[in-house]
């Protein structure tokens, strides 16, 4: 098992630990339902250094970039920052990402941990251009700064005006006496804040300044079993939950990161556009539960009378609303919000109610 640079930080903090995509990270330190509420009250930080870095470069930088991913890249300029996915040749999704412009023919792309492997070798194996690749990914610690307080936290520690950075924006400078940290107006919490990229080797430095920053907000350390609720809160998919190499972009709610846009010419292209003239056979929809219950991933979704009708891809009780709440694949005659239907729970059929992500309103 491989550690991130923070490996330390967690055990002193008496984190628990378990495996995660190859790595040894933290699940949760005070307990998930704290940590999520810290956050949507106050501000946490987040260890998320596993995730993977790759740096294409070159005269034909975009036109890779562009080939592997389905949102149009043309669009972005230095300093902006771009969800997207990229879709596989049967049109479902080898990873979602987030694309970094960091110069002309310069981009950073930002890749799920337990993918990196895959997506490295599937962008290499499209890379017909005249385009330079870096797997940069044990080069980069990352910490996301998440929450209301999170902008006056990290504003201490830098002369960078943090406000005038828009959503999914970034700059580059110093912070907590580090030069060259990336920070990033982007994270998967739905509170607003940042992701920051910066050395291994001043992760603990920089570990220290933000704790210590935020003491008067109540700064705590967050693992990824809130990181989990909290996305799901906000209706972010998970890869491997929500989205995988079988489910396709329209069908998982991305057809805004799907651009067929003149010049776009990415992987499934044509295959997308014959589901879209077609129309998606089922849906990726939220639901809220009527009845007491917690939904988990792979529980059978069913009308009133007990026939399939999809599945569960993820699901919680929300510490914000006290209920269970979840997402689900479902036959599209069931996706319109305010649809009854039913979740499996251990032999019993549930109520649930279709109600379209966020749960809990976005900051």
């Amino acid at each position: 098992m491989k550690r991130t640079p923070f490996y330390n930080k967690h055990l002193a903090l008496g984190a628990r630990m378990a495996p995660f995509a190859g790595y040894e990270m933290p699940i949760s330190y005070s307990g998930i339902n704290d940590e999520h509420l810290t956050v949507r009250s106050a501000v946490g930080v987040f260890d998320v250094s596993h995730m993977g870095e790759f740096r294409i470069s070159g005269k034909e930088a975009e036109r890779l970039v562009q080939k592997v991913t389905s949102n149009d890249i043309s669009k972005l300029t230095p300093g902006r920052a771009q969800y997207n996915c990229m879709p596989n040749e049967n049109a479902g999704i080898v990873d979602d990402l987030i694309v970094y412009k960091i110069a002309d023919e310069d981009y950073l792309l930002v890749v799920n941990a337990s993918n990196i492997e895959k997506d490295w070798n599937w962008i290499i194996a499209h890379n017909d251009f005249d385009a330079q690749m870096q797997n940069l990914s044990d080069d980069y610690a990352l910490l996301a700064v998440q929450g209301p307080k999170a902008t006056e936290t990290l504003q201490k520690l830098s002369d960078i005006n943090l406000s005038d950075i828009p959503f999914y924006h970034f700059a580059k400078g110093r912070l907590a006496g580090i030069d060259d940290v990336l920070i990033s107006a982007t994270g998967y919490t739905g509170s607003g804040g940042f992701e920051l990229y910066f050395a291994p080797s001043a992760a603990e430095e920089i570990w220290d300044s933000i704790m210590k920053a935020g003491e008067d907000f109540g700064i705590k350390p967050i693992g990824l079993g809130a990181r989990d609720t909290l996305r799901l809160e906000a209706g972010y998919c998970l890869y491997g939950n929500d989205i995988d190499d079988h489910t396709n972009p329209l069908e998982a709610g991305l057809g805004w990161i799907t651009k067929f846009v003149e010049g776009n010419d990415f992987v499934a292209r044509k295959q997308l556009e014959e589901i879209k003239k077609e129309g998606i056979k089922r849906k990726l929809v939220g639901f809220k539960m009527k009845a007491k219950g917690i939904p988990r991933h792979g529980y059978a979704i069913v009308d009133s009378e007990g026939n399939d009708i999809g599945h569960v891809t993820s699901g919680t009780m929300s510490p914000m609303l006290k209920e269970g709440i979840g997402m689900g694949y479902v036959q599209k005659a069931f996706a319109t919000p305010g649809t009854e239907i039913y979740i499996r729970v251990r032999n019993k059929d549930l109520a649930a109610e279709v109600s379209r992500p966020p749960f809990v309103p976005l900051k």
